[in-house]
């Protein structure tokens, strides 16, 4: 039985998942700027549920951007925090990964843009497409760029998702064209998407220690208001 603990704190949304062999519990809040209120009190809510201590976890994933600095800061804290109390391994997912699994449930397409307001007029970028086991595969290196400047395949229909399609929708479609068939702008990436993927990970021995759980911001320059 594999037990995995999930955060997801990169963007506006607040989520905690609890995975005991594959079946999931969130605990998930949009909530602007209440991260470090609120995730402790998810993970503890959880644990409780599931009659579980940290201690009889397997591992602990966590959301490691890009996304808010600050979001995905209290993300590796907080897991650097309890897998080094605890003595457990960490796995590093992408959020946009998470993002992108998000959108493939919902859309039912095989192929998702994802993008975040990175602010500074830039976007978080990523190209996803479905793979076998019905997962996120990337396409290409994910990146910041300004939204028309963005790269993408050339072909096939193409789901666009998450807050930079929000903000910038006008000039990513300017630039994407018929490929998008859809768009999902409110769409946030949760942690029962994350735990999903962090299994996959975790079954596949790409588990780190706790020192090696650091945010990934995709850019030199951060931005401390997020």
């Amino acid at each position: 039985m594999t037990r995995l603990l999930a955060i997801e704190t990169a963007t506006t949304a607040c989520s905690a998942a609890l995975s005991v062999d594959g079946h999931i519990q969130e605990r998930h809040a949009l909530a602007p700027r209440q991260h470090a209120a609120l995730i402790l009190p998810m993970i503890e809510s959880l644990l409780v549920e599931a009659d579980l201590q940290v201690g009889q976890l397997d591992a602990i994933v966590f959301g490691r951007g890009p996304g808010s600095f600050t979001g995905v800061r209290i993300a590796a804290s907080v897991v650097q925090g309890i897998a080094f109390g605890a003595g457990l391994p960490v796995v590093a997912v992408s959020t946009l990964a998470t993002l992108a699994l998000g959108a493939l449930q919902e859309s039912g397409e095989a192929q998702v843009m994802a993008a975040l307001d990175a602010r500074m007029s830039e976007v978080y970028w990523g190209v996803y497409r479905q793979g076998e086991d019905g997962l996120p595969l990337l396409h290409a290196e994910e990146c910041v760029a300004a939204p028309g400047e963005v790269l993408f395949p050339q072909d096939g229909r193409w789901v666009g998702a998450g807050s930079g399609w929000d903000s910038y929708g006008k000039t990513l479609m300017t630039r994407v064209g018929e490929r998008v068939v859809r768009v999902l702008p409110d769409l946030e990436p949760r942690a029962r998407d994350l735990v999903r993927l962090g299994a996959d990970r975790f079954a596949r021995g790409m588990a780190i220690s706790a020192e090696q759980a650091l945010p990934v911001y995709l850019r030199d320059r951060v931005v401390r208001t997020g």
